[in-house]
């Protein structure tokens, strides 16, 4: 079953669709998406998010953590 499969719809005494409820992963990937959106709206933040998507240098996560103290 597909996450669209799994939203459900909540209505009031009329019948009419008032809300939804959506499992979180989906909520995530909306939110996530929405963001994204948002943010290429600036022409700037377009092209900071563009060069560190393929940015090929950097650290390991752990090794991140462990230089901040974490």
């Amino acid at each position: 079953m597909s996450e669209l499969e799994d939203v459900q719809y909540v209505s009031d005494d009329r019948g009419e669709v008032k809300g939804v409820v959506v499992p979180i992963d989906l909520w995530n990937e909306i939110t996530s998406e929405l963001e994204t959106t948002y943010l290429f709206q600036s022409e700037t933040m377009k092209k900071r998010l563009l060069e560190a998507k393929h940015r090929q240098d950097g650290i390991p996560f752990e090794e991140a953590l462990e230089k901040l103290g974490i």
